[in-house]
């Protein structure tokens, strides 16, 4: 059965994951470092991991499986997930597959190497309603797959 694990921490996309997920009957992992106030059904499911760099990655990529879907903008945490099987998407609606982790992780680090030598002041673009839209979309044909091929 496809479950979703949302690195919820900065996740602009909880309240979409959570519509998506009802509209499905899917369980939801929220997964932060700190507890968050947002509504709970009984597939919605809070795990506060301890404060930590990577806590919250090391349990999503502990607990994901063939068939479940991350929601994550970190790079290194979907690339975790692709290795076991399950699909991994940003909240732009962009999939990481196996075919672009590669890319993404190069990008990361010139990116990190720029903003440390002052290249680079790592301003990211608002997060517009566009991309909110694009998430929708992208979550949904990832469901409406995963699930047909569940069968």
């Amino acid at each position: 059965m496809t479950r979703i694990f949302v690195d919820a921490d900065a996740c602009p996309v909880k309240n979409e994951v959570l519509k998506v997920a009802e509209r499905f009957d899917l369980e939801v992992y929220l997964v932060s470092n700190q507890w968050m106030r947002m509504a709970v059904g009984p597939k919605v499911h809070k795990q506060v991991v301890p404060e930590g760099a990577d806590a919250a990655d090391d349990w999503i990529a502990e607990h994901i499986e063939i068939g479940d879907v991350a929601i994550t903008s970190d790079i290194p945490l979907a690339s975790r997930c692709l290795e076991k099987g399950a699909d991994a998407m940003g909240p732009s609606g962009k999939a990481f597959t196996k075919d672009n982790i590669g890319m993404a992780l190069a990008m990361r680090e010139l990116k990190s190497h720029l903003r440390e030598t002052g290249e680079d002041r790592g301003f990211n673009a608002s997060f517009t309603q566009r991309d909110r839209s694009d998430f929708l979309n992208a979550i949904d044909k990832t469901l409406v797959r995963l699930i047909r091929t569940s069968r």
